[in-house]
């Protein structure tokens, strides 16, 4: 087994055992259960939602934390002196931060349609494209918290206090309808706005809408490069 597979195993099981994960899956799953049964069968707008908050959750929350931590306790940069690079430990993280949002998605997916009776995503291509590039433009956000805080409970911190108003702006906790009209405007293009309404054009059968998928691209790249500028290995 390589050193990337052998680091890969170790954090996969450090992962499993992160609260943080458990908290990241259970909070969409909740929200879910507890609304669901007053959404009307075929409803998507409730299971996109969902996926959001997951998805929102594991880039400001879990990814920061852990990897600011990680930078606190010195493991970075006692990585650098083996034949595991930290770049090595970061691409790791952000596959494994992946696949666990991903997880939590397809638990969500699974629990809309067999239990709530939602409708089958619609179009699963630009689902899977909507996916990764919401997916992507929030993990840049998350590496710009891991990039600029002092420790992992700082990132914590800002994580935390940056997805609330975030997930207000981007519909996720009243209806847009029930916004001004400037903030819901200002929702539709924060990295969770963005997300929740590509998620649920795919999922319900609407048309792309070019101008979200470039801005998801947009805060992928000006934010990751800006996160990457700013990193500390220590």
């Amino acid at each position: 087994m390589t050193g990337f597979s052998k680091l890969a195993t170790v954090e996969s099981k450090l992962l499993l055992r992160d609260p943080g994960a458990i908290f990241s899956m259970a909070v969409p799953l909740f929200i879910l259960m507890i609304f669901g049964s007053g959404t009307s069968p075929g409803d998507t707008a409730l299971p996109s939602m969902s996926m959001t908050i997951a998805v929102g959750l594991v880039g400001l929350y879990m990814v920061p934390t852990t990897l600011a931590t990680y930078r606190e306790r010195g493991i970075l940069r006692r990585l650098s002196t083996t034949p595991v690079s930290p770049g090595a430990l970061l691409s790791v993280q952000l596959i494994l931060q992946l696949a666990y949002a991903v997880l939590a998605s397809a638990l969500l997916v699974t629990v809309s349609v067999a239990i709530f009776q939602a409708a089958l995503p619609a179009r699963i291509a630009a689902m899977v494209v909507t996916f990764l590039l919401g997916t992507s433009a929030i993990f840049a956000v998350g590496l710009l918290i891991a990039a600029t805080a002092a420790s992992g409970r700082a990132a914590n911190g800002i994580g935390v206090l940056l997805y609330f108003p975030l997930a207000f702006l981007g519909g996720l906790m009243q209806p847009k309808t029930a916004m001004p009209e400037l903030l819901a405007t200002i929702g539709e293009f924060t990295p969770l706005g963005l997300f929740r309404q590509a998620v649920h054009d795919a999922w319900s059968g609407a048309a792309t809408q070019p101008l979200l998928l470039a801005t998801m691209v947009a805060y992928t790249v000006v934010v990751g490069l800006i996160a990457a500028r700013f990193f500390r290995w220590e």
